[in-house]
């Protein structure tokens, strides 16, 4: 007797797709059309007031809805309480796109079962009509193909991805085009991440695991990375020199130099947002 996931349905051969909406209708349609070989696509919109739901659904896309309140959850919530047709799900966010060589490795890989659970890839992140190749911090790692009832996320924004499986790798790529919806947009945005943030040094919520500075795992690498940079002061400083000089952003012409400003600005609201939660705490005004 074959499951609902036999080989005849495709078992091992694909993977259902879902993406995070929210007022999307700039993005939606490329990040669709990067998914026609996708039979099962499942939107999971956040109350949006464009277009967005009437471009999914006439796609053929399932449409479901919930309040958002972290990305953590909202993810979870996808991978645990939906029914998917592929015991896989590639998950996407509605400004990125799959490329056809994530596609075909995808499809190769899944062709044999093996004891992975989560696969991790990198983002090829595009602005001002070019890839920021050195100024946005590539390579990064996202582990966004997971197997259904084997992974959790962590963290409430820049999700972490744990499985109780093994963990593989893909030299494919996604691409990202971060400020497509325009400027307005990612400052609104990453003035919700900032607060996230903050949120979490002010809680001592990024501890440094230092022996992960050795790890084999480039994504477990970067947190501790990141969790030493934020301990750093003059943060944004020290993040624009990173990108900027040190990793080659300005080699990236106007838009790396552009990209390294506004991260080291988002970098400051940060500083300035958990000295914010500091002094709250203690009972002093602003």
């Amino acid at each position: 007797m074959t499951s609902k996931w036999s080989v005849a349905r495709g078992f091992y051969m694909s993977a259902s797709v879902l993406i995070l909406t929210l007022n999307e209708e700039r993005n939606l349609p490329r990040c669709l059309a990067s998914i026609k070989w996708c039979d099962d696509v499942v939107v999971l919109d956040s109350g949006s007031t464009d277009r967005t739901l009437q471009i999914a659904m006439e796609a053929g896309a399932k449409v479901l809805e919930r309040p958002f309140d972290n990305y953590a959850s909202q993810r979870n919530y996808g991978l645990n309480e939906i029914a998917y047709v592929y015991p896989w799900v590639l998950m996407l966010d509605a400004d990125e796109a799959c490329t056809d060589a994530l596609h075909g490795e995808i499809k190769r890989k899944l062709s044999t079962p093996n004891a992975v659970c989560l696969y991790r890839f990198r983002r090829k992140d595009f602005f001002m009509g070019r890839w920021l190749r050195r100024s946005a911090g590539y390579p990064s790692w996202f582990g966004r193909l997971v197997k259904v009832g084997h992974v959790r996320v962590e963290r409430e924004v820049n999700e972490e991805y744990v499985t109780d499986g093994e963990v593989g790798f893909l030299d494919a790529h996604i691409h990202h085009y971060p400020f497509n919806k325009g400027f307005s947009a990612w400052f609104e945005k990453h003035n919700r991440y900032s607060e996230m943030e903050a949120r979490r040094i002010a809680q001592g919520k990024n501890r440094i695991v230092w022996k992960n500075l050795l790890s084999s795992d480039p994504t477990e690498r970067r947190q501790v990375i990141k969790a030493i940079v934020y301990r750093m002061p003059g943060r944004p400083l020290v993040m624009f020199f990173l990108l900027y000089l040190l990793r080659g952003g300005f080699l990236d012409g106007r838009a790396g130099l552009t990209y390294c400003l506004l991260r080291s600005f988002y970098e400051f609201m940060i500083s300035c947002k958990a000295t914010e939660h500091r002094l709250r705490k203690l009972g002093r005004p602003l």
